[in-house]
C-alpha cells in the first residue's frame, strides 16, 4: 500500500503518585492544556482530557508515528516537570508508574467523551481504585490487587 490509514483512539488514564490528591482546580485547566500541546507536538489528536485531584483521564487519537508507551512516558515526564517548575505542589510532583489503556471503536467516543467530561460528578459516587478496577474488569485485563497502586502505606 503506498499510504497508512489507521484509526486509534486509546483513552489514557494515569495516577498522581501515592495517589495524592494535588492536581488543584485552580490549575487543573492551565495542566490540561499543557499536556494537549504536548500530544500535539507529537502528532497525535486529543480529542478530551479531564481528571481529578488524584489522577487524569486522556482520550486521543493515536497516530501509528509514535509508540503508545513512549508518548506516555514523554507526558509524563514533560508535565511532572512543567507541574514542579511552577511550584505547583509542596513537596514535589511526580506521575505514579505505569498507565492505563483502553481503546475504543469511533462510534463509542461519544460515550466516553461524556465520561471523561463528567469526572468530578462520578468521582462524588465512586474512588479511583474502585474505577480503574472496574476499567479492567470490565476490558478482561488481568491484574493483582497489590500492584494496581504505590499507596503511601506500600
Amino acid at each position: 500500500m503506498a499510504n497508512t490509514y489507521t484509526q486509534m483512539h486509546v483513552q489514557l488514564v494515569f495516577a498522581v503518585k501515592f495517589r495524592r490528591c494535588v492536581i488543584l482546580k485552580v490549575w487543573r485547566d492551565s495542566l490540561f492544556k499543557y499536556i494537549t500541546g504536548i500530544i500535539q507536538m507529537h502528532g497525535h489528536k486529543l480529542l478530551c482530557i479531564n481528571g481529578v485531584e488524584d489522577h487524569i483521564h486522556i482520550l486521543i487519537g493515536l497516530r501509528p508515528t509514535q509508540a503508545l508507551s513512549s508518548l506516555v512516558q514523554e507526558v509524563k515526564k514533560a508535565s511532572s516537570k512543567w507541574v514542579n517548575d511552577q511550584k505547583l505542589v509542596r513537596g514535589g510532583f511526580s506521575w505514579q508508574e505505569g498507565f492505563g489503556a483502553f481503546s475504543y471503536s469511533q462510534n463509542a467516543l461519544p460515550r466516553v467523551i461524556r465520561y471523561i467530561e463528567n469526572q468530578e460528578e462520578h468521582h462524588r459516587k465512586r474512588n479511583f481504585r474502585d474505577e480503574y478496577t472496574s476499567l479492567l474488569k470490565e476490558y478482561e485485563i488481568a491484574f493483582d490487587h497489590r500492584y494496581i497502586f504505590h499507596d503511601l502505606t506500600s
